[in-house]
């Protein structure tokens, strides 16, 4: 199960960097531009997150507990929940776009640049939540092949308009950061129509022709089982993004050429994390299923099992970067002082890795037993508080720049492995019902 759902995640996090080294061709500031909308467009995606971590979670549990009709009727409830939510924050993001990138920290020569990618983004993200929505609940019942199809089709059409449209290829217009903010809107265009067809496909647990069959509404008391396991997380994740956009309106502040390079790390990392979200995902299916059917000592060593997986795949990677961090920076940079930051970083990011793989999977874990409530207060202390602290003083106070803000996120990454280890090993995530 788990081999869909890495390949998917690892796709989604590599067209990451490719839209990066498309765009470098335009120059750092275009660069520096995109990064500076990353933590508004993921605090934009805060609750859709939290709905996610919610639909997986609970289609999982009633899989295990063979309840068909409850887990389509949560697929309902939580979709038509998403588009109401998708309309009215897509509006205000589009609406007040400029105070929010100049609150980021925009320069002179990236704001006009990042307003404009992010009213793109963010005007077409309805597409994106309602795919992220029906892939959550398809993983939960353990459907990741399909949510592997989509997003890889998705990520291609995304990967091939931004050539056409970025520079101007084969008679389409030259847009440059427009052009590849449409291609990442046409490809979650696409995305949420495959996810809606898989809908359709024979012997889905969650099943469109099954829920009109029967009937099946949104309801009450589905809505309030997916506002109670995933408040907390909801709170979590905009919490988490305080921690994040601080990091990076420190990273802003310290010039152009500091904020490029740290956005082509933090697309590095993304590519770590991706093993990590990958196989929590399987392990949030494979746990839930497990304490539905009350077989708590198989759900243990499905976490313990993705654990080992996932340790291995960040030393590997961790051997990666340690080799390639020099080229990887040569080629989305001609200019020497960015390359030689951007290799810097990918010295730290050769700790980080090692621990963050580890605590993405053991979070997962707890959040598809429900255990939201702990990883919550976890990741709070840990992203807006440890980060946050580490990265000012790190960076300011002792001078280490750009490197010291790294170092506050691999404070971060070893705080979150710490509490999400003791607590999977305390083995109390088990008696949680969700």
């Amino acid at each position: 199960m788990a081999w869909p759902a890495v390949v998917e995640s690892f796709f989604v996090a590599f067209v990451g960097l490719v839209d990066s080294y498309m765009v470098s061709g335009l120059g750092s500031n275009a660069v520096a531009a995109i990064g500076l909308t990353t933590q508004p467009k993921f605090m934009g995606l805060s609750m859709f997150f939290a709905i996610n971590v919610s639909l997986s979670a609970l289609v999982a549990r009633r899989k295990g507990e063979d309840k068909r009709e409850d887990a389509n009727r949560i697929l309902v409830s939580g979709i038509a929940f998403i588009l109401i939510a998708a309309v009215i924050i897509s509006t205000l993001l589009v609406t007040f776009a400029d105070g929010i990138i100049r609150f980021c920290g925009s320069s002179e020569d990236s704001h006009d640049l990042a307003v404009l990618y992010f009213k793109i983004i963010m005007g077409g993200m309805i597409f994106n939540c309602i795919q992220m929505g029906i892939n959550s609940a398809q993983r939960g019942a353990g459907n990741t092949r399909i949510t592997m199809k989509t997003n890889l089709v998705s990520n291609t059409v995304n990967v091939i308009f931004n050539y056409l449209l970025i520079g101007g290829k084969f008679g389409f217009p030259a847009l440059g950061v427009k052009g590849a903010a449409l291609a990442t809107v046409l490809g979650t265009v696409f995305a949420s129509i495959m996810s809606i067809r898989s809908l359709f496909k024979e012997g889905c647990f969650v099943s469109i022709p099954y829920i009109v069959e029967n009937k099946i509404l949104p309801g009450v008391a589905a809505l309030k089982g997916l506002i109670k396991v995933g408040y907390s997380v909801f709170f979590e994740q905009i919490l988490m993004r305080v921690g994040f956009m601080a990091t990076s309106i420190m990273a802003a502040k310290m010039g152009t050429a500091a904020m490029a390079a740290h956005q082509v790390g933090m697309n590095i990392m993304g590519l770590s994390f991706s093993f990590g979200d990958g196989l929590q995902a399987t392990a949030v299916a494979l746990i839930g299923r497990s304490l539905g059917q009350g077989n708590e000592a198989l759900a243990r060593e499905y976490g313990k099992t993705c654990r080992i997986i996932g340790l291995c795949i960040s030393f590997v990677l961790a051997c990666l970067y340690f080799f390639g961090g020099h080229a990887l920076m040569s080629a989305f940079f001609e200019e020497p002082e960015i390359v030689k930051i951007g290799v810097d970083i990918t010295r730290i990011i050769i700790v980080v890795v090692i621990f963050q793989v580890s605590q993405v999977i053991y979070m997962g874990c707890l959040r598809g037993a429900g255990d939201t409530g702990y990883t919550a207060m976890a990741s709070i202390i840990s992203v807006t508080i440890i980060r946050t602290a580490f990265s000012y003083m790190f960076g300011y106070i002792l001078g280490f720049g750009i490197n010291g803000v790294w170092m506050g996120i691999l404070a971060d990454q070893v705080s979150r492995f710490i509490f999400g280890s003791v607590r999977f090993k305390q083995g109390n995530w088990t008696k949680i019902k969700i």
